[in-house]
């Protein structure tokens, strides 16, 4: 068969027309769970069966690195060691325990998740996949994460780093957010797995994307599928998965007005529940006009929608910050207030300077805080106890005793 041929047979399996063999799925699994049995990674929340941790831990694996999430883990278990702690706890508390570990909605979901735990399952978190997909926040891929690992189900999983190996494996040169290669991807992730083995298998997934099959440079010369890889077979495993044009990121300007009043305290107020950042505590401003200073904005904004009048304005040092899909240079600029107050009923706060520390605020507010108030010393980030191994962009194991681990 030359290579034109194979490339149009796995068109056509993408089509739906022609699908891998189990004998060939079977052949795959039985390599990919011997490596993994030599090779699996050792993670703190691979050491427990606990289906609230193991939860816990995929949520935060979403989007974020393993060397990043492990001192967060720890931190947000010690303030909510149960589901029951959690879901009776404030939004404020469930925020700042997730401070500075970014996408927000997650820890907003979580709570809301927990909630739900407790009210329809009895504080038991679900078993199978169609129970914990009605979650919020938990999709399939993180559903069948989470009944595999915790409850040792023969769930398939697709996170990035499954979906990376299957797609090479296969050779799915087309876009893998169409439907039909979904389905196919997802059909293949059900058929490597042996029954009774489904833990492992999502683990080793996961790590063989993390360690071997990398998003750019695999490692294929060392890779224990490579001879069963019919994307390095055509020679295209570096253009899988196909590569969206990436847009430029961009960049806003925006002012933050520090207001403090006759006894020293600060103004924040709290975004609105849903969008970016939702659920946290800023200082209020927004985006000048083309041309307009930092200083004259504020002034207005404070006005119209605080209802204050400020003076005497003091600009402070500028804060970069980058989100997901754009970056911002924040201007902060320090006020005292002369006259007015905040409308009843809104959500806003006066606050010491030293209870800032206890209020939960995204990334670029804390830097902002640093800049107003130096003497703060910013408990926003935990520190790691002990060093975590890198990740790729979803989860990673822990070895068993045997030798054996977005905006889902």
């Amino acid at each position: 068969m030359t290579k034109r041929q194979r490339i149009r047979r796995k068109r056509r399996a993408v089509d739906g027309r022609i699908a891998p063999s189990a004998a060939r799925l079977g052949a795959i699994s039985l390599r990919l769970l011997a490596w993994f049995s030599a090779n699996a990674r050792e993670m703190e929340w691979r050491e427990t069966r606990d289906p609230y941790r193991v939860w816990i831990s995929e949520i935060m694996l979403q989007q974020t690195r393993v060397e990043t999430v492990a001192p967060y883990y720890r931190r947000f278990l010690g303030a909510f060691p149960a589901v029951e702690a959690l879901a009776g706890a404030s939004p404020d508390a469930v925020m700042k325990a997730w401070e500075g570990l970014g996408y927000y909605a997650r820890a907003r979901n979580l709570h809301r998740a927990a909630v739900e735990v407790v009210r329809e399952f009895g504080g038991r978190v679900p078993s199978t996949v169609e129970e914990l997909s009605s979650l919020p926040g938990v999709g399939r891929s993180t559903a069948g994460a989470i009944a595999a690992l915790a409850f040792g189900r023969d769930a398939p999983i697709l996170d990035a780093n499954a979906k990376r190996v299957i797609a090479r494996l296969l050779s799915v040169q087309e876009d893998l957010s169409r439907p039909e290669a979904v389905r196919l991807l997802w059909d293949a992730s059900a058929g490597l797995i042996l029954p009774g083995r489904g833990r492992e298998t999502a683990l080793a997934l996961m790590d063989l994307g993390a360690m071997v099959c990398l998003p750019r440079a695999p490692k294929c010369a060392i890779c224990p599928l490579a001879s069963l890889c019919e994307g390095r077979r055509d020679g295209v495993e570096e253009r899988i998965p196909a590569r969206r044009r990436r847009r430029e990121i961009p960049h806003r300007s925006a002012a933050a007005a520090v207001i403090l009043d006759g006894r020293g305290r600060v103004f924040i107020a709290r975004r609105p529940p849903e969008g970016l950042l939702g659920g946290m505590w800023e200082f209020p401003g927004g985006e000048p006009a083309q041309g307009e200073s930092p200083e004259r904005f504020l002034v207005r904004e404070i006005r119209i929608r605080w209802g204050m009048t400020i003076a005497a304005p003091e600009r402070l040092p500028p804060v970069r910050h980058a989100y997901s899909h754009f970056r911002v240079t924040l201007v902060p600029v320090r006020f005292l207030r002369r006259a007015g107050a905040a409308p009843k009923g809104g959500e806003w706060r006066w606050i010491s300077p030293e209870e800032l520390e206890k209020v939960p605020f995204p990334g670029a507010a804390r830097k902002l805080i640093a800049r107003a108030f130096p003497e703060i010393r910013s408990a926003a980030t935990p520190a790691t106890a002990r060093p975590a191994p890198s990740r790729s962009p979803s989860h990673v194991p822990v070895r068993t005793r045997r030798g054996g681990r977005t905006p889902s």
